[in-house]
This record gives structure tokens, sequence and C-alpha cells, in this order.
């Protein structure tokens, strides 16, 4: 039987891992269908492409506030009680999202689905470290990684639904998917960190960062940047790469492959990054990774 006092690189750690991925895959949606969608709606509203992406600016800056707001609650209430609510919230904006007339409403809607979404990457990421110490740069690569997966996975396999049935139908689905599947599986998070593990752990914690050379609070500031940078310089291709597939006359599909072909190089890299923070440390794996951009 499992030893209760000492989860951390458990069995169950690796099994929650698994759940947290599974999550990670289907709740991150929020943040690349409307990239598939893009040039749909662009005709259906009949606004020029500028126009068109304001709503993927608001889901963005849905999901940086949803990524602090709900990380947040589930440091109050745990990571289980903040899914379930984010899963709602994004399942009940994409069926408002299909109903909406206009793009302005639906750049609105998208800010609320941006926010939902937030909690299947940060607010992942921050409650599976816990369960993990050796082993704690895969895992963290691991749930982080499902982020690409997601956008590899969903634009591809409900483009049959787009072409046939319309935007408005795809969002439709993907409201009883995020509800019907992230909601059970939110449940199986329930389970809390023993306080005897988590004092152990942050014990190991306040010893790394006296040995670091910079301060936590310098190194969230430099994280900060770093994310902001690598953000930029991936955003255009990811988020245009369908729209300028179908105004080249190739269609969106061959814009969905080459999408899903770009995040799953992203993947192997979280993946690769994930390995050499276990041995190297997660600031060297940074520099590394900043000297290889």
């Amino acid at each position: 039987m499992e030893n209760e006092s000492d989860p951390i690189d458990s069995p169950y750690s690796w099994i929650r891992l698994g759940v947290t991925f599974a999550i990670a895959v289907i709740g991150n949606v929020g943040i690349w269908i409307y990239i598939a969608i893009l040039p749909d709606v662009a005709q259906e509203y009949g606004v020029e492409r500028a126009t068109a992406s304001m709503p993927y600016v608001l889901t963005m800056i849905g999901f940086a506030f949803g990524n602090f707001g709900i990380g947040r609650i589930a440091d109050r209430v745990g990571i289980a009680v903040a899914m379930t609510g984010a899963a709602l919230l994004s399942g009940a904006g994409f069926a408002i999202a299909a109903q909406t007339g206009s793009i302005w409403t639906l750049a609105i809607v998208q800010l609320f689905i941006g926010f939902g979404t937030g909690a299947s990457f940060a607010p992942l990421m921050a409650d599976i470290s816990h369960w993990f110490l050796r082993r704690r740069g895969i895992a963290v690569a691991i749930a982080a990684s499902g982020n690409y997966i997601s956008g590899a996975l969903w634009p591809f396999a409900l483009s049959g639904v787009l072409e046939n049935d319309g935007w408005r139908q795809v969002y439709l689905a993907l409201a009883l998917i995020t509800i019907g599947l992230v909601v059970p599986l939110a449940v199986l998070l329930r389970r809390r960190l023993p306080s005897g593990a988590s004092a152990t752990s942050e014990a190991i914690r306040e010893d790394n960062a006296r040995q670091a050379a910079f301060s936590p609070r310098a190194l969230q500031r430099l994280l900060g940047l770093a994310g902001i940078g690598c953000c930029i310089a991936m955003s255009m291709p990811q988020v245009h790469i369908v729209a300028l597939s179908v105004d080249l006359g190739f269609g969106a599909g061959v814009g969905t492959e080459m999408l899903a072909l770009m995040l799953m190089g992203g993947f192997v890299s979280r993946i690769v990054s994930g390995l050499i923070a276990d041995r190297l440390g997660g600031v060297r794996t940074l520099l590394i990774g900043s000297t290889l951009q």
C-alpha cells in the first residue's frame, strides 16, 4: 500500500500526471480553435483580417488573467474545484459564442473562454509540481506539453465538422466536450498533498532558492520576460497560419496540418527541456534554450 506520508514521486504522482495531461489536452482547446475558424468568421461577418483577429486578442488577454486568477482560486480551494468551475465557464462560453451575431459580441465572449482556458495551463503545472521532486522537470514539461498537443489535435480533429457544418457547430461540440470530459477528470484531482510531504518539499525548495543566483522574485520576473519574448516570436505564424493557407488557395485543412506539425515540434522541445532540467536545473535549461533560439 502506498505510503500516505510520502506521495511525492510515487506511482500516484504519475497517475495524477496522466490525468493532468489529459485535462490540459482538452482544456487548452480554447486558445487554439479560433485559429481554425478565423477565416470562416471573417467571411461570415464581412470583416478584414485585423478585425477578425480581435476575438483571439481578447482570448489571450483572458487567458493571461485566467492563469493568474484561477491559480489564486486553486491555492484556496484546490485544483479540482478550480478546474470544474473553469470548465463550466469555458463550456458555457463556447455555447454562447455559437449564438453570437456580431464580431464584437464574439470577441467579448472569447475573453471569458480564454479566462476559463487559463486553468488548464499554469495552475495545472503548479499543482503537479508539488507531487514531484526528483522528476519535477519532466513532470512539469509533460503537463505543459498538453497545451501544444491540444493545438495539434483539436483543429485537425474538428476540421470535418468545420467544413461540413460551420464554426458554430464546432463550438457547440466543444461546449459538450469541455464540460463532459474535463469535469469528471477534475474530480480525480481532489486529493490534496499531505501537510508533511508539503513541508518537506517546501524546505527543499527554500534550500535550492538560497543556492540560486537570483532571488525568487527576480527569477519570476526574468521568467515572465522570457515567456513574453518567446510568445511574441511564435504568435504571428501560429495564429495566422490557417488563414494564410486559405488566402493562398491551399485550404484550411493544409493550414491545420502545418499548425499541428509546428506544435508537435514544440511538444518535443518541451519534453527534451524537461529531461534536461532534471539534470542541469531550470535556469541552465532556460539559458540553453534561449541560446538555441
